[in-house]
């Protein structure tokens, strides 16, 4: 029995090929982890990405979606996989206890200008 929730009916098929077609039209035919570059004859290996893991969520403006090659984009789904199974020190947003860097290059730029122009 197909289902969309695995993504093997027929009408998520089409509708997966509807959201592939427009993110190789908006993005350039690289990875957006490794940078490879991808021509025509090896496109099949670009796969379409959801940020947020929602299949469902294909806004027109592609803004969910991010190009990976094959082995990026199962890299990425097996990154949460292993959090999910506690298998992975994956760090989500807010939750690391690092400091944010204070130093500012710039902050006597002014100051180092005017000691040049002496």
């Amino acid at each position: 029995m197909s289902s969309d929730y695995y993504g093997t009916s027929a009408a998520y098929a089409r509708k997966e090929a509807g959201y592939r077609e427009k993110a190789l039209k908006i993005y350039p035919w690289v990875c957006g982890r490794c940078s490879r570059e991808f021509v025509y004859s090896n496109l099949r290996e670009l796969t379409v990405h959801h940020v947020d893991h929602d299949h469902t969520n294909n806004p027109e403006d592609g803004s969910n979606w991010e190009l990976l090659c094959l082995f990026c984009h199962d890299h990425e789904h097996e990154k949460y996989t292993e959090a999910e199974n506690g298998q992975s020190s994956l760090i989500r947003a807010g939750e690391d206890d690092h400091q944010a860097a204070t130093f500012n290059p710039f902050a006597d730029l002014k100051a180092m200008m005017e000691k040049g122009k002496k």
